[in-house]
C-alpha cells in the first residue's frame, strides 16, 4: 500500500504484478453502499438507452493495498418483501441464500433450480474514477467518484492487465502516469445496457502535473469499508430475514443446516457453495443497475 504520493509513483511496477497476481487469483476462482449515495458516479443514458463519458479508473487510496473491491449480493422478493442484502460469500464465509439455493439446486427440480437462478448471487466491483468527460452532466468532470461496475467491464480492466496475445503489453489501467482513460459507450439492445462497444485508450497520463494528480489521488474514497466485516450482518440476521422474506419454516432451516455440512465436508472452498448460475445475457452482468432497481424498490414497500 502506498502512504504518500512518491511512493505511489516509485511503486508503479510493483502495483502491476500485485494487481495481475490479485485478478488471477479471482480469475481462478471464475456484491455495500446504495441508492442515492452521492459519493457513486452513475452514467446518464438518453431516452433510447444510449449513453457515452470517458472515465480513468484510479489506484488504491492511500493506506490500501488495491484499487478494486468485490461485492456479492442478493436481491429478489419472495411472499414476505424483499431480500435485498450482501452475502458473506464476500468475506469467504457462509451465507444462508448460497445454502439454500445449493439445497433447491441439489433437489432435481427444476421449479426449484428457476428459484436458486432467481435468487443467484450478483458481483459488483467498486473502484475509484475520475470523470474525463460527461456530456449529459458536465458538472461531474474533473471530479472523483466512486463506481460501482459489473463482470463485463471487469474483463475488459483484466483484459488490459492480462492480454491475450504476446505481441501486447500488459497495462495497468489504475495508473495516473501510464494507465489509460475508459470510453464508455452503453446501448440499449434487448432491453438490457449493453458495454460491448467500449474501449480504452491509448496510455497516457491522466494530467500533466503531479500536484493535480496528487490532489486527485487523496480525493479518492476508502474501498475497504465495503469489505469490512462489521458492515455485514451476521449469518443469524440474514437466516432471519431470508425465513421471514421466503417464509420458510423451521424444517427448511433444518434441511438447510444439513445441507451446508454437507457442502462444507465436500467443498471446503467458501464460493463454491452457491448455486450453479444460468448462462447469462452480456448485459445482464452489469448488475449494479439491477441492485440499484431492486433496493428503490424494496425502498417503496
Amino acid at each position: 500500500m502506498s502512504s504518500s504520493f512518491p511512493d505511489l509513483k516509485k511503486s508503479r511496477k510493483t502495483s502491476l504484478e500485485s494487481l495481475i497476481s490479485e485478478t488471477a487469483k479471482l480469475n481462478g476462482n471464475a456484491e455495500q453502499k446504495r441508492g442515492d449515495d452521492d459519493r457513486f458516479w452513475k452514467p446518464t443514458v438518453d431516452k433510447a438507452g444510449n449513453g457515452y463519458a470517458v472515465i480513468r479508473f484510479l489506484p488504491a487510496p492511500a493506506g490500501e493495498d488495491m484499487p478494486f473491491v468485490r461485492v456479492f449480493n442478493h436481491g429478489f422478493q419472495g411472499p414476505g418483501g424483499w431480500y435485498i442484502e450482501d452475502s458473506l460469500t464476500t468475506l469467504g464465509k457462509k451465507d444462508p441464500v448460497s445454502e439454500h439455493n445449493t439445497m433447491l439446486w441439489n433437489s432435481g427440480v427444476e421449479s426449484n433450480k428457476d428459484l436458486a437462478r432467481k435468487q443467484k448471487r450478483r458481483l459488483t466491483y467498486i473502484s475509484n474514477i475520475y470523470v474525463v468527460s460527461d456530456p449529459s452532466a458536465p458538472e461531474n468532470e474533473g471530479k472523483v467518484f466512486l463506481y460501482k461496475y459489473g463482470k463485463k467491464i471487469w474483463d475488459m480492466i483484466n483484459d488490459q492487465m492480462n492480454p491475450q496475445f504476446q505481441d501486447e503489453t500488459p497495462v495497468n489501467p489504475f495508473d495516473l502516469w501510464e494507465g489509460a482513460n475508459f470510453k464508455m459507450k452503453i446501448r440499449q439492445v434487448e432491453g438490457y445496457r449493453n458495454y460491448d462497444k467500449s474501449e480504452f485508450e491509448s496510455q497516457a497520463a491522466l494530467l500533466d502535473d503531479d500536484s493535480e494528480l496528487e490532489t486527485v489521488w487523496k480525493s479518492e474514497g476508502s474501498l475497504s469499508e465495503f469489505i469490512d466485516p462489521k458492515n455485514f450482518k451476521s449469518y443469524e440476521e440474514l437466516e432471519a430475514k431470508l425465513n421471514r422474506v421466503l417464509g420458510l419454516s423451521s424444517s427448511t432451516q433444518g434441511n438447510r443446516e444439513g445441507i451446508a455440512q454437507n457442502v462444507q465436508e465436500s467443498e471446503p472452498t467458501p464460493v463454491l457453495r452457491e448455486a450453479p448460475a444460468p448462462k447469462m445475457h452480456a448485459a445482464e452482468e452489469e448488475d449494479e443497475d439491477s441492485m440499484s432497481f431492486f433496493a428503490s424498490l424494496a425502498n417503496d414497500d
